[in-house]
This record gives structure tokens, sequence and C-alpha cells, in this order.
């Protein structure tokens, strides 16, 4: 049977962004912006050069504005027209999903991750889809793809379920969810297990699950018991789990660099590295961080 193409990503956009307090008092921590652009564009862009199609924001209270970065701006797309600056107008269009391929629905409740893919089921209905975490934004690996690229090509290649993984040192496990490996399979290999936030010295592996993932639409079954699990929130790992007792998981270990834009430090370095990834800018850019390097 043909796999089904993975068409529609949901990006869980709800958060309150308190670990970069106080800039995202008034301003959504998915609008920060790394060099140019919101964190947010980065996972959209990275989604649709993954062959995404249907772009699904779940969004809470005081987060209009990103509905508004997705849609058509008349009087800054004019201004630009009228005053000849035609290749920022053709960037501003050029980043806009095409005519009713973005959704938005509300998490009314702060309930986990677990919720919020929830509550994108009625868009989302018998289809595979993705899951793109918008703290976490990619660069490209050694065969130039980045993370959710790599993780459709190891869905068409092995099906089921698949699963972003990286890996880091035995001690920071206990602040992930970490899977434990299976059989390989090249740059994947399958998931024998899976666990939220392992108390220090217990995880059964090293690889963390980190952002993005392929899920058949079966999770939503065991999503909607609404189960609470760590941390007191309906926990995405906890239905994966009991997902994996009749579908397969697999595990692709990106190759490229995850920068976690949701910490200080993480926002900090996406953007030397975003910035170091640009021609246009790399050059100046580099030349002051030199300057700045040398003195310290």
């Amino acid at each position: 049977m043909p796999k089904k193409p993975v068409r529609k990503a949901v990006f869980p956009v709800a958060g309150l962004g308190t670990r970069v307090l106080p800039a995202t008092k008034s301003v959504p921590k998915e609008m920060l912006t790394v060099v140019d652009r919101p964190v947010l564009q980065h996972c959209v862009e990275e989604a649709r050069e993954a062959g995404i199609e249907h772009f699904i924001f779940v969004t809470g209270r005081n987060k209009a504005v990103i509905e508004d970065h997705f849609d058509v701006a008349y009087e800054l797309e004019e201004t630009l027209r009228r005053r000849g600056k035609l290749k920022e107008l053709e960037e501003l269009q050029s980043s806009l999903p095409a005519a009713g391929a973005t959704s938005f629905t509300r998490q009314q409740e702060p309930l986990g991750l677990g919720h919020a893919i929830w509550c994108a089921r009625e868009v989302i209905d018998d289809e595979p889809f993705a899951v793109v975490l918008p703290d976490m934004i990619t660069l490209p690996g050694s065969d130039g793809k980045r993370c959710l690229r790599q993780c459709i090509d190891t869905y068409e290649e092995l099906g089921g379920n698949v699963i972003a993984v990286e890996e880091v040192p035995m001690e920071e496990t206990s602040q992930y969810g970490v899977v434990a490996k299976g059989r390989e399979f090249g740059k994947s290999f399958e998931i024998v297990g899976m666990v939220e936030k392992p108390a220090k010295g217990t995880a059964p592996s090293n690889f963390i699950i980190s952002g993005r993932y392929i899920l058949q639409p079966e999770i939503f079954d065991f999503l909607r018991k609404g189960e609470k699990g760590a941390g007191g929130e309906i926990q995405l790992t906890d239905s994966m789990r009991e997902l994996k007792t009749t579908q397969r998981f697999f595990a692709r270990n990106f190759d490229g660099k995850t920068y976690d834009t949701g910490s200080k430090i993480g926002f900090l370095a996406a953007n030397v590295a975003f910035a170091l990834s640009r021609p246009d800018i790399e050059p100046g850019f580099r030349a002051e961080l030199k300057r700045i390097v040398g003195s310290l």
C-alpha cells in the first residue's frame, strides 16, 4: 500500500515564552527575529522546503501578530512598490504561503504539547502530518537538507512515524524526551522505547527528541484521552509511546545544526550562526565578530 504524502504541518505557537522574558511580555517568542526574520518564519521556510503545502498554527491569546505576519501587508507593499524597492517587495511576497494554505486554531488553555496537537485534529483529518516546534530552528546537514526534509526522507523510505533526534551528553538527558535505540537503517534507526525527561542516570540513551515529527493520524486516538503526564501536562511523548504498541517509530539522526531559540543562549547563538550562513551578511559580520572576540 503506497504511503500517503505528508502535506500538512502543525506549529504549536501558543506558548508564553517565559524563558526569554521580558522580551516576550508583548511580543510572541515566535516573532523574535533571528537576523532579519522571525523565528517562526525560519520554521515555515524549513517546512516549505520539505514539501509541506498546508501550515497549521495552534495559537493562544495575544498571538494575532502571527496571523498578520503571514498575510498581505497592502500599505507596506504599496510603499515599497512606489519607492522602487522591488527586491524587498519580492522577498516580502515570496515569504507568504499561498492563499488558503494557512489555518489558525486556538489552544484555550496551556495544557501541554500533546493538547496543542490535539487542537489541530479537525484540520489534519485522516492524513499523516508533521509537527514543527517553533523554538527550534535548523541549519542544513551534510546533504544540504534541513531537519524536516530529512525526516520526510526517512518516512518515505520506512513509513510509520518518524522523530528527529540528536545526541547530547548523558548528563543532559533529564532535560529532554529521550528514545531507546533499536535496529539501524542507514541514517535512521527504529525506536524501541521513549521517555519524557527521565530522572538523572535512568535515560535509555543519549538520543534526544529535537523538535521535528512525522505522525500518523491515529495519534489522536490517544491524545483524545487527555491524560496528564510529566509536569501535569498532556505530553505528546506519552501518546506516542501508546501508539508505538501498534505502529512502528523510527528516529532520524539529524546531522545539521539545531538552535533552541527559546533560551537566551540558544537565541544568541542562532543569530550568530544564521548570520554567518548568509553570503550577503557573513563578510561584514565575521569582521565585527572578530573585533568583539578579540576584545575579550
